[in-house]
């Protein structure tokens, strides 16, 4: 799945969007052809589009290859984005989230693209 059809599956409902964003995750990281990242994805949703910029950067250096030259120019939030919502775990994710999510001020846990 590309980037951008993640993207749209995401807003075709954004109450679940977790779903086909971790669809994403798990098929990026079963395929080692990562030319479904050639494409690049257009900038239209704000958090949509720097969370998975941030993601691909996350998984490539997970897998030491090198991320596409597009998603360095996917800009970051306006305004901090803390993924989970919970105003207990702000503290803990502005400590915890992986630079490539930080840098595009997304605050997620350490674990955030963890599959048990």
């Amino acid at each position: 799945m590309t980037p951008s059809e993640t993207k749209a599956k995401m807003l075709q409902d954004p109450e679940h969007w977790f779903i086909p964003f971790m669809e994403f995750v798990d098929e990026f990281r079963r395929d080692t052809n990562h030319d479904v990242l050639l494409p690049p994805l257009t900038p239209d949703n704000e958090r949509f589009d720097a969370l998975i910029a941030s993601t691909i950067e996350y998984l490539c250096n997970e897998g030491k290859t090198e991320p596409p030259q597009w998603v360095y120019t996917i800009p970051g939030c306006r305004n901090p984005w803390f993924v989970s919502g919970m105003e207990n775990l702000k503290a803990i994710t502005i400590v915890e989230s992986p630079v490539w999510f930080r840098t595009r001020k997304i605050f997620v846990l350490e674990n955030f693209l963890s599959r048990v």
